[in-house]
């Protein structure tokens, strides 16, 4: 880590959050509750498919530790190495696919923001308040509330009952372009990359390649996102993102969407009273 890094202090120690997933949505919520002085711990699989890497903290699962507006990701160990760095300000990311931390942590709130369009095994006795993102639960049922994630007039509203609306399987268009904006794998195999994240490209030009089928840029723009080179992917995975307003320093910040539904988990935990009363210890 830079020296000249420093964490930011835990207003709520008492008031543990964890957070599973730490894509790139995870890390606008992540963002969100850190900067409120919520202790947090995020859990990872071993490899993590993420596209937007960096504004994920995922990253971290790679690399050791990584930065996202100054807001350090840590990977440790084990459940207690998380605690001990949750409670030092920084963010742990514990590579735990099960969230079977939970078990040790028994943390006060939890956030599914696994994004996978469907409950992969979070239940509404998880912790004392659970909250999810996006379609695939029911408030009530699931967990105890729901934030919605798809773009548009309600996004980032917590629902209390109900769904978040239906996933709408199309990226939500950026300058123009939807779908065809996204790279995607063209087979199963292994991912060769050519470019990084921030690289201006022009159409055609190579990104990466699947078994060595190229992917190339559909339209002159900015890579704002590409996944992990050497990672086993699927036919149709997301493996990247081309940003046609070339704006570069997108690439590095948090996008607006994974702030709006920052702030929608943020309005949720601040809204239980069992969280208000950990909250004054």
């Amino acid at each position: 880590m830079p020296s000249d890094e420093f964490p930011s202090p835990i207003a709520f120690p008492h008031a543990l959050i964890v957070i599973k997933g730490a894509g790139d949505l995870a890390t606008g919520v992540a963002y969100r509750l850190h900067q409120a002085g919520f202790p947090l711990v995020m859990t990872e699989l071993p490899q993590p498919l993420v596209v937007r890497r960096a504004v994920a903290f995922a990253e971290a699962v790679y690399a050791g530790w990584t930065r996202v507006e100054g807001v350090v990701a840590r990977r440790v160990a084990d459940p207690t190495e998380a605690l001990e760095v949750a409670l030092q300000g920084e963010i742990p990311v514990l590579v735990d696919a099960e969230a079977a931390c939970l078990r040790t942590l028994a943390p006060l709130v939890l956030v599914d923001a696994i994004m996978a369009k469907r409950n992969t095994g979070t239940r509404i006795t998880d912790a004392p308040l659970v909250i999810a993102l996006g379609p695939g639960f029911v408030a009530g049922r699931d967990c105890h509330a729901v934030v919605e994630t798809n773009r548009g007039h309600w996004l980032g509203r917590v629902y209390w009952s109900g769904s978040a609306q239906a996933d709408t399987g199309k990226p939500a268009p950026v300058a123009g372009y939807e779908a065809d904006r996204v790279l995607r794998a063209p087979c199963e195999g292994i991912v060769e990359t050519f470019c990084q994240i921030g690289d201006r490209v022009r159409q055609g030009q190579r990104v990466a390649a699947v078994a060595g089928q190229e992917v190339v840029a559909p339209f002159d723009g900015v890579v704002r996102g590409l996944i992990h080179a050497g990672l086993s992917v699927w036919a149709g995975l997301k493996i990247g993102d081309i940003d046609p307003r070339a704006q570069r320093e997108h690439c590095f910040t948090l996008s607006d969407k994974s702030l709006a539904v920052g702030g929608g988990v943020l309005e949720a935990v601040l809204a239980s009273p069992g969280v208000r009363a950990r909250m004054r210890g």
